[in-house]
């Protein structure tokens, strides 16, 4: 990496040399206009309105347009007579709690790097930033402009952080956010349950830009001579949804199904079966099918005890039978005469 600024990190009567240095780059691929026959690069040229005349840069001002047609022209010597601070120093304004600072507000990444014997203040500094949990606010002069920023840490290095004023912050003004709608606590938990379901940790390095990944495989096609290949095509937008709860419903089951999770989002509705579902369904209808044969066995054993019972008391009533007629057969005892 190249330093594109040298100063030094103030705070009290503490000064740290540092180097600057951007620490983001984009990747977008970039393209020239040319000409669609010879590909020859297509050249603007610098020409004034009035007089038609090409102007060279020396001839060039800054011109404010205060409307009208009118024009204000500054000059060198105009911009001179600024307050802006022309010493390469980092002033740090005050140190505040990091979860105060307004993500909106960030702008452009630098990263520090001590320079010559700054590297114990440097980590002083840094330590204790991490340690207090806060960052600091500061000032800065980069560009020819003022700038308010923060220092902060990332990988044990300090981050400065170039900040818009609050001014540049624009304000929404949109017409739903007079409009008295309410919305119903079941939408409302449906939707928090969809969040719940689609939680996770933000790893960074998981996510690819495959646009520019598919437009770089074109042009090296193109430069290779081979055949360049299609990338697919991109799946359509859902329309808009009618039933918000079905909706909210069935993304709740789409979400707990691609995380290998089953069952409804509210216990009544359920989505799409999937391979997991289908399986759990299975293996609860095979769970089931030894107790339903129990079951079926049960009035046969029942059947094959009540037929021994009545078996049982046929043959009781058949001795009782065989007794009675024995005893009807018997011959009777006389019984003794009396003598006087």
């Amino acid at each position: 990496m190249r330093a594109i600024w040298k100063g030094a990190v103030s705070f009290g009567l503490v000064s740290i040399g540092v180097k600057l240095y951007s620490a983001t780059e984009e990747k977008d691929i970039r393209f020239h206009q040319v000409h669609r026959e010879d590909g020859g690069r297509i050249r603007y040229k610098r020409v004034c309105q009035v007089c038609g005349e090409e102007v060279s840069y020396d001839d060039i001002a800054k011109g404010y347009d205060i409307g009208g047609g009118e024009m204000v022209i500054l000059t060198d010597e105009d911009f001179a007579d600024l307050p802006l601070s022309t010493s390469r120093a980092i002033d740090v304004l005050e140190f505040v709690p990091a979860e105060q600072v307004d993500p909106i507000l960030y702008n452009k990444a630098y990263f520090l790097e001590p320079e010559g014997t700054a590297t114990k203040p440097y980590l002083l500094l840094r330590d204790a930033l991490t340690d207090s949990e806060r960052v600091a606010i500061v000032k800065v002069a980069l560009r020819q402009r003022e700038q308010l920023a923060t220092l902060r840490v990332r990988d044990g290095v300090l981050l400065l952080n170039t900040m818009l004023w609050p001014d540049e912050i624009r304000k929404p003004d949109f017409g739903f956010l007079g409009e008295d709608l309410k919305l119903r606590p079941p939408e409302l938990a449906m939707a928090t349950s969809l969040i719940d379901s689609m939680a996770a940790e933000f790893h960074p390095d998981e996510f690819t830009d495959d646009y520019r990944a598919a437009l770089q495989e074109v042009i090296d096609a193109k430069v290779e001579g081979r055949e360049v290949v299609q990338p697919e095509e991109v799946e359509e937008a859902p329309a808009a949804a009618v039933d918000l709860m079905a909706a909210l419903k069935a993304s709740v089951e789409r979400a707990r199904a691609a995380r290998g999770e089953a069952g409804a989002a509210t216990g009544g509705g359920a989505g799409e079966p999937t391979p997991i579902t289908s399986a759990r369904s299975a293996q609860k209808k095979a769970a089931k099918a030894p107790a339903k044969k129990a079951a079926a066995k049960a009035p046969t054993r029942k059947r094959a005890e009540g037929a021994k019972k009545t078996e049982g008391a046929k043959k009781a009533e058949k001795k009782a039978e065989k007794k009675a007629t024995a005893k009807k057969a018997a011959p009777k005892k006389a019984a003794p005469r009396k003598t006087a």
